[in-house]
């Protein structure tokens, strides 16, 4: 085996054995696929199992889900395929469809640049003759073992070049009564001429008959096991959000709680960037920090976030190492982390000093399990809570304005303001409740409705450039190769306003600006709800002041 230098990664929690994937030895393609999905280094799991798999050696690993397994068997079964041979040469069992689409998703986007390379799921609930037609040409095959042993037994995927089989979630897989389906899919390809590869979370008894009995008595043994953790005593919450619905989500959530310094964590590089610009495209004031940047550039965002001058920073697990700053008061996990470790690393950063801390983790779907998994093992309990409503957002901005003009009333001479209030309630049908509201609303600049669906906003806080007009926020831009036209067009389309009243269009990579006549654009806010533009759902709203 080539020599690695392996670092140990000190912290708080224990030790984490890790490599950068330059460190591994991958080719020049792969390494490519890894970079576009945003990973900047190996997991545990990873930086164990790549280098033995890539030597041929069997390998039997313990590792819970969510630990990165399929790069872990992934990355080698493509350093291994034979482009030029348009036949099965790999096989990998995955317990469930959902595991094995999940599965092909991810080496596919690992095979990017390895031009003649092509990955298949097959599951039952397919037809089969479609699937038949698609397994022409395939390489690596990812499948549930009765769909496998089906097409095994109808001739349908020979074995002349299999060299590789993955065991994927194997205990999960005897769970669910498939050992014999197993059993007779390994039988298909002699054991001397096989790399067989097993993962599993649990190591029971018919785990280890399978390893005993299929596999070379030299295999590997590699084991992750996850340590019990204990977390600081933080206000943890979860929050049940759609993908497309996150940045929303996490916007009200800073409208709402207004933390002094918040910290949000993204797995990839490219979400962090994402994220970053679309939240100071809304006027928040965020940098982004990863791997990628010069150490000058992270010096300089960690300076403004240390000084207060930005008050959201958003980072990698690797690149918020190191990060010591004590006014984090809030954490917000925007993707569920892949370790159940860098979750205590991440909500660790704030309630320091005493301080009040508080976590927001993002989850959707089965990452509810992954969460589940997260508090059996760091012993803590993450509660739920809804999405807070834009009535709740104002509501409490009304709150703090009030403790605030309640301060004012403590301490400072109001004589002459009283005055000026009193003759205009004398000169006119006002009443001081009036003026008082009216005052409120103009400096709130919020909706006065209560109900998110048909909220009336207040436009005269909107950052527009021209006099009576009101700038509004899209979520798409030039990357979705989007042109003021088209902007242009839906607006006019769908608010049945004349083009000439529409204003600047600014377009940005990611979101666009837009300035419409303030009062036609309460009307534009509700016509271009559930409009698409060049086939991407759009989601406009109220720009922020600049």
């Amino acid at each position: 085996m080539h020599a690695l230098s392996l670092r140990l990664l000190k912290g708080n929690y224990g030790i984490m054995e890790t490599l950068k994937f330059n460190e591994l030895n991958i080719s020049p393609e792969i390494f490519r696929g890894v970079k576009d999905m945003g990973f900047e280094e190996a997991s545990p799991i990873q930086s164990k199992a790549i280098p033995i798999a890539m030597t041929g050696a069997d390998i039997i690993g313990q590792a819970q889900t969510g630990t990165g397994k399929t790069a872990a068997f992934g990355i080698p079964v493509l350093e291994k395929v034979k482009k030029e041979i348009k036949h099965p040469q790999t096989l990998i069992l995955c317990p469930t469809r959902e595991l094995a689409v999940q599965a092909a998703e991810e080496i596919r986007k690992l095979a990017k640049y390895m031009h003649g390379v092509k990955v298949l799921p097959i599951y039952g609930g397919q037809d089969i003759t479609k699937q038949i037609r698609a397994l022409k040409g395939t390489q690596i095959i990812i499948g549930t073992p009765g769909r496998v042993m089906d097409h095994l037994r109808r001739k349908t995927i020979r074995c002349d070049y299999v060299d590789t089989i993955v065991l994927d979630e194997a205990d999960e897989m005897l769970n669910m009564g498939f050992r014999e389906d197993i059993e007779t899919v390994l039988t298909y390809i002699p054991n001397k001429d096989r790399q067989t590869i097993l993962f599993s979370a649990t190591m029971p008894q018919a785990i280890l008959d399978i390893t005993k009995n299929y596999q070379k008595p030299d295999a590997k043994m590699i084991k992750v096991v996850k340590k019990e953790l204990t977390v600081p005593v933080i206000e943890q919450y979860y929050l049940d959000v759609k993908r497309k619905d996150k940045v929303e989500v996490l916007c009200r959530l800073l409208d709402y709680y207004e933390p002094k310094l918040s910290l949000v964590f993204c797995n990839t590089k490219k979400m962090v960037d994402d994220l970053t610009e679309i939240l100071k495209g809304r006027g928040y004031f965020a940098e982004g920090l990863h791997g990628d940047m010069s150490q000058a550039q992270r010096d300089r965002v960690m300076k403004s976030f240390r000084d207060g001058k930005t008050d959201i920073l958003i980072a990698t697990d690797v690149a918020a190492r190191g990060i010591d700053v004590d006014d984090v008061e809030a954490v917000f996990n925007y993707d569920i982390p892949q370790d159940d470790e860098y979750y205590v690393h991440r909500i660790g950063r704030t309630g320091r000093a005493g301080r009040t801390g508080r976590s927001f983790t993002f989850v959707k779907g089965k990452e509810v399990y992954k969460l589940k998994d997260i508090m059996r093992y760091c012993k803590t309990k993450i509660y739920a809570m809804p999405v807070p409503s834009l009535n709740d957002v104002n509501q409490i901005k009304i709150e703090k304005v009030m403790d605030k003009i309640g301060n004012v009333i403590e301490e400072e001479d109001l004589t002459s303001m009283i005055n000026t209030i009193q003759k205009q309630i004398n000169e006119s049908d006002y009443t001081a409740m009036d003026i008082a509201a009216a005052f409120l609303k103009m400096y709130m600049g919020q909706p006065n409705d209560s109900n998110d669906s048909n909220a009336e906003y207040a436009f005269d806080n909107t950052g527009a450039e021209e006099e009576g007009m009101a700038r509004l926020f899209i979520n798409i831009g030039k990357a979705q190769k989007v042109k003021a036209k088209d902007i242009l067009g839906a607006i006019a389309g769908e608010a049945n306003i004349p083009g000439k009243l529409v204003g600047a269009i600014d377009l940005y990579d990611k979101y666009t600006f837009v300035e419409v006549p303030k009062e036609n654009a309460a009307e534009v806010l509700a016509a271009m709800k559930n409009v698409k533009i060049k086939g991407k759902m759009i989601n406009i709203e109220p720009a922020n002041a600049k």
